[in-house]
C-alpha cells in the first residue's frame, strides 16, 4: 500500500495555485511501518520505489491562513530544501515533499528525509557498559557541533536539540533532524507540547526571556555530560524543577547574572554551590572545560559553535575556519549583510536579534534564497512576498 492510498493525495481542489510543483511523485512512496509518534506527528519508514532505498516521512499538520499556505511556512520549507542541496554531512537532508487534501483549514504536509538506522538516545542505550570510550564521545560531539555550526550559519535555531533529535548510522555518521521544523508546525501547538521534554533547554527559555542561537549551545553542553553519564544531567519534571536542578549541579547565578525581564525570580530557589567536577569526576580535563564553557547560566558567556569547534579538546581534528569550516559554501551566497547578523571569524554567522518564546514564529529573520524558491511557487503577488 501506499502513501497517496493512506495518506498523500493528490493536489486538491482549490489549494494554493502551484502549490502542486512541490510534488515530485507521491505515489512512489510505500509505506512500510510506523516509526513513532512525536510532539509533532507521525514518522513513517517508506521505500522510494522509484530509487528503491528506504526513506523517513514525517506527517506534520500545517495550519492555513484565508490566503493558503503561509508564507513564512514557504519561505522555511525553500530553506530546507536549499540544505538539503547543500549535503552537509551532519545535517539529515530533506529529499522529498507531499502534501494531502485541504481539510477545516488545515492540511497533511509529509516531508521525506533520507532514513538514518536509529537516534542517539537508543545509541547510549545499546551501548554495553562501561559506556562510549573518550575517543567515540569526542567524535559524536565534533559532529554535532559542525551540525550546529552549519544550521547557525543560516541563521537557523534549533531550540529542540536532544538525544532523540540527533540520528546515529550504522557507520557512525551522526545527523541533527528537526531542525528548522518550528515555523511549519502549528506554533499553539508548539508552545504546550515542545516542552514535554525540559532536560535540554536553556535558562533563558525556562525563565521567559528572549533567546537566540546560544541556546543550542547549552543543549549541546548537557548531551555532552550525558554521553559521558549515560543519563540526563538535569532531569527536571517542570520548569521549576528544572531550573533547582541545573543550579544544584552548576550552583546559584549571582543577582547580577538573574535577568531583570525573568518571569521568575532569583528568590525562589536556595543559594547552591557548583557540584559539576563532582558530578563529572573522570571524565578528561579538556572535555569537562569545554562541557563548562558549553553550560554557562548567561547566554552571551557560552562559547558559539564555530568557537567550540576550536577548542583545544578537539586539537588533533586540525579544524582550520579559514580553510576547513564545517559550514559549506552555501553560508557564503547567504546574505551576510543581513541585518542582524555577523559573520565570525570562524566563517559562522550568529544572529544578533533576539527571539521571544512568545513569538518566535513571526520574528525570526526570514530565509530568502534564490533559485527555487517555493516562495516563487506558491501563487503569492509579489507585493505579498516582501
Amino acid at each position: 500500500m501506499t502513501l497517496t492510498t493512506t495518506a498523500v493525495m493528490p493536489q486538491a481542489r482549490g489549494a494554493e495555485p502551484g502549490f502542486d510543483q512541490l510534488i515530485k511523485d507521491p505515489d512512489r512512496y510505500e509505506e512500510i511501518n510506523v516509526i513513532g509518534n512525536g510532539a509533532y506527528g507521525t514518522v513513517y519508514k517508506a521505500r522510494d520505489s522509484l530509487s528503491d532505498t528506504i526513506v523517513a516521512i514525517k506527517k506534520v499538520k500545517l495550519a492555513l491562513t484565508e490566503d493558503g499556505v503561509p508564507m513564512s511556512v514557504l519561505r522555511e520549507i525553500s530553506l530546507l530544501k536549499q540544505l538539503g542541496k547543500a549535503n552537509h554531512p551532519n545535517i539529515v537532508r530533506l529529499l522529498d515533499i507531499c502534501h494531502g487534501q485541504k481539510k477545516d483549514r488545515a492540511m497533511d504536509l509529509f516531508l521525506v528525509f533520507e532514513h538514518v538506522d536509529q537516534d542517539l538516545n537508543l545509541y547510549i542505550e545499546r551501548c554495553p557498559p562501561p559506556g562510549l570510550a573518550p575517543d567515540r564521545v569526542k567524535d559524536i560531539m565534533w559532529q554535532i557541533l559542525s551540525g550546529v555550526d552549519f544550521l547557525h550559519s543560516h541563521r537557523i535555531v534549533h531550540r529542540d536539540l536532544k538525544p532523540q533529535n540527533i540520528l546515529v548510522s550504522r557507520d557512525g555518521r551522526v545527523k541533527l533532524a528537526d531542525f528548522g521544523l518550528a515555523r511549519i508546525y502549528d506554533f499553539s501547538s508548539l508552545l504546550t507540547t515542545v516542552v514535554v521534554t525540559l532536560w535540554y533547554r536553556s535558562p533563558e527559555i525556562l525563565l521567559g526571556t528572549t533567546y537566540a542561537t546560544p541556546l543550542d549551545l547549552w543543549s549541546c553542553g548537557c548531551i555532552l555530560a550525558e554521553l559521558f553519564l549515560r543519563k540526563p544531567l538535569f532531569p527536571g519534571q517542570y520548569e521549576i524543577d528544572q531550573l533547582a536542578k541545573i543550579f544544584s549541579v552548576l550552583g546559584s547565578p549571582s543577582e547580577a547574572e538573574w535577568p531583570a525581564n525573568s518571569n521568575v525570580v532569583r528568590e525562589a530557589f536556595p543559594i547552591q554551590l557548583p557540584r559539576v567536577d563532582q558530578i563529572l569526576q573522570g571524565m578528561e580535563p579538556q572535555a569537562l572545560d569545554l562541557c563548562k564553557k558549553l553550560l554557562v547560566f548567561t547566554p552571551e558567556g557560552r562559547l558559539p559553535a564555530s568557537k567550540a569547534l576550536l577548542h583545544p579538546y578537539f586539537s588533533e581534528y586540525g579544524f582550520t575556519p579559514a580553510r576547513h569550516s564545517p559550514t559549506s559554501d552555501l553560508a557564503s551566497s547567504s546574505s551576510s549583510s543581513e541585518a542582524g547578523t555577523n559573520i565570525s571569524e570562524a566563517g559562522s554567522s550568529e544572529p544578533n536579534t533576539s527571539l521571544s518564546p512568545v513569538n518566535a514564529s513571526t520574528s525570526f529573520s526570514s530565509h530568502e534564497t534564490s533559485g527555487d524558491s517555493l516562495g516563487d511557487m506558491s501563487g503569492v503577488q509579489e507585493s505579498e512576498k516582501s
